[in-house]
């Protein structure tokens, strides 16, 4: 115990500091892999360490090679922070220690899970008798849902997936928008569906209703997956729910919406609209780490036919203590697992319905700003609509913005990252930490336009 405690003692002392210095600090990372390699040691020692050491080793070695993702001055890729309570809950979560399997192993976890999702469906306006899976992140919630997709339209088809496997069985459709996300591509090779046929997209990555419908008829009456975006990874726009919805079900095929960071527009009632008729798909899936502000890692996968889930992932064991309501591995591709609904139902009960609307529309409210600060930069130009909280800019040509971009990286206020977006080389500004602030947004303008001053 005395040895726990120190160790435990150590790493908080370094987590405070760490956290301190995200103010001021330096966002990207100071030292290379390499640097920390050697610092690390390359090779294992004979002999055991003290716990409280081995901590103090790993903090020091590793410090100047971490990138302040938690920082508000961290906009590149869709990254959120940790909003202080699931940050408190997830040390617990690693104290706990719970493998969130079955009811009976953990009737702790299982309540939680059951609280947090019921809590999800409400604010996020989906059907209550959803289920709602908690995964990895959005990749492992697309593949959870377009799993029990692939398997219900199979067997509505007349073909048990899960006993013949695919080989033999009727084809299955999978259609998506041309901007969809890599993640849809992911899970869908990963279920061995292939490659979407693509539907054409507007100029900010909305999907056209006219083109699915022809898509679809064009690939006949078999079984079909339509997969819909809410949040453009480069505009953040949202696709027209209520027109994409009603031409999938007149082809008789399933709907389900990649959300990843855009779903959480539902908890606002100054954003909903973006998401009006969305909850009329089949599935869900989003992340709890990007706009909830919890840590790594979180995804969640709803679906609104819990018998169809289940189908798709519950598994039987003759060790397992199975219950008739069913368990939390029923929902989810994992057997081993962190527990993860606790910083969910933590961050939740935290915020509360209003915190959540405040958080979304401070996100949005702040890439509003960076949009009209780029906008004011001589040679720069907003390219985006800019409904959500993803803001892309150019200045210029493709060599000038990648100079900007290499500059600004190197000026290391900030971390902004680079993207390519119709062809041409964008600045891509993803507003997602719960502690970003008007300083944040106003060092970070500064250091963009220090970055294209000159060029």
């Amino acid at each position: 115990m005395d040895a726990r405690e120190a160790a435990l003692r150590r790493a908080h002392d370094h987590a405070v500091r760490w956290l301190a210095s995200l103010s001021e600090r330096r966002v990207p990372a100071r030292a290379s892999v390499e640097e920390i390699v050697r610092a690390l040691g390359t090779e294992l020692p004979d002999a055991p360490a003290r716990p409280a050491d081995v901590v103090d080793l790993l903090a020091t070695a590793c410090e100047p090679g971490l990138t302040a993702f938690p920082s508000g001055r961290f906009y590149g890729f869709v990254v959120g922070g940790t909003e202080p309570a699931a940050l408190a809950a997830d040390w617990l979560v690693s104290a706990w220690d719970q493998n969130s399997v079955m009811r009976a192993a953990s009737p702790a976890y299982a309540a939680a899970e059951e609280v947090a999702g019921t809590w999800l469906l409400d604010l996020l306006g989906l059907p209550d008798d959803s289920a709602v899976g908690f995964t990895t992140g959005a990749t492992m919630a697309n593949f959870t849902c377009l799993a029990a997709a692939r398997d219900e339209l199979l067997r509505r088809a007349g073909w048990n997936v899960a006993r013949h496997g695919l080989v033999g069985g009727p084809p299955v459709r999978a259609v998506a928008g041309e901007d969809r996300h890599m993640a849809v591509d992911l899970a869908l090779r990963y279920l061995g569906l292939g490659a979407p046929a693509l539907v054409k997209a507007d100029g900010q990555g909305r999907m056209v209703p006219e083109d699915l419908r022809r898509v679809l008829a064009a690939g006949g009456d078999g079984p079909a997956i339509v997969i819909l975006q809410a949040g453009d990874i480069h505009s953040g726009a949202f696709d027209p729910f209520t027109d994409t919805v009603r031409a999938a079900r007149g082809a008789g095929a399933w709907v389900h919406v990649d959300g990843a960071f855009g779903l959480w527009a539902a908890a606002s009632p100054r954003h909903a609209h973006l998401t009006a008729g969305c909850a009329d798909a089949d599935s869900w899936a989003t992340d709890a780490h990007k706009t909830l502000n919890v840590p790594y890692d979180c995804g969640l996968a709803v679906v609104r036919d819990p018998s169809a889930l289940r189908a798709a992932m519950g598994r039987r064991g003759d060790y397992l203590i199975q219950h008739e309501h069913g368990d939390p591995v029923d929902k989810v591709p994992e057997l081993s697992r962190r527990g993860r609904a606790f910083t969910v139902w933590a961050a939740l009960r935290s915020l509360g319905r209003s915190g959540v609307a405040d958080l979304v529309d401070r996100l949005c409210r702040h890439a509003c700003a960076f949009a009209d600060g780029i906008a004011g930069i001589e040679g720069a130009r907003v390219l985006n609509e800019v409904v959500f909280t993803q803001v892309c800019a150019e200045f210029g040509d493709d060599e000038r913005t990648e100079r900007v971009l290499t500059r600004l990286l190197d000026d290391g206020t900030t971390w902004i990252s680079g993207s390519t977006w119709h062809g041409r080389r964008v600045m891509r500004v993803s507003v997602s930490n719960w502690s970003t602030d008007e300083d944040d947004v106003t060092r970070a303008l500064d250091a963009i336009r220090r970055a294209a001053t000159g060029l």
